[in-house]
């Protein structure tokens, strides 16, 4: 038995979690937020079988999708007198962190 964990944009996690509870997965769904870009992420737990993994991932490969976005970056502290410009940066966003763990026991209560 596997445990997988994903942390998927939110912009993703919609279309994903429609697929998967679509192909017969249950899912729970925890509503996240990145450290770098501090924006809405939702990172998602399901418990499958050990050949299931392999159906799992191809779905979340076709739901979460990489694509650029300009972002402004979050002004550093700042000493008194001292002004801060931000220039929008261009930054690759999207995709999922995927987690496989073994699982030693599992019940449904």
């Amino acid at each position: 038995m596997k445990m997988i964990v994903m942390v998927v944009q939110a912009e993703d996690a919609g279309g994903l979690l429609a697929q998967l509870t679509e192909s017969g997965y249950r899912t729970t769904r925890i509503k996240t937020a990145g450290g770098f870009l501090r924006d809405t992420n939702a990172t998602i737990f399901l418990g499958i079988e050990d050949q299931q993994v392999d159906d799992v991932l191809r779905i979340v490969r076709e739901n979460c999708t990489t694509r650029r976005q300009h972002i402004n970056p979050v002004p550093p502290v700042m000493e008194p007198g001292e002004f801060f410009l931000p220039y929008p940066v261009e930054v690759e966003v999207g995709g999922a962190t995927v987690f496989v763990l073994d699982v030693a026991r599992f019940e449904r209560i």
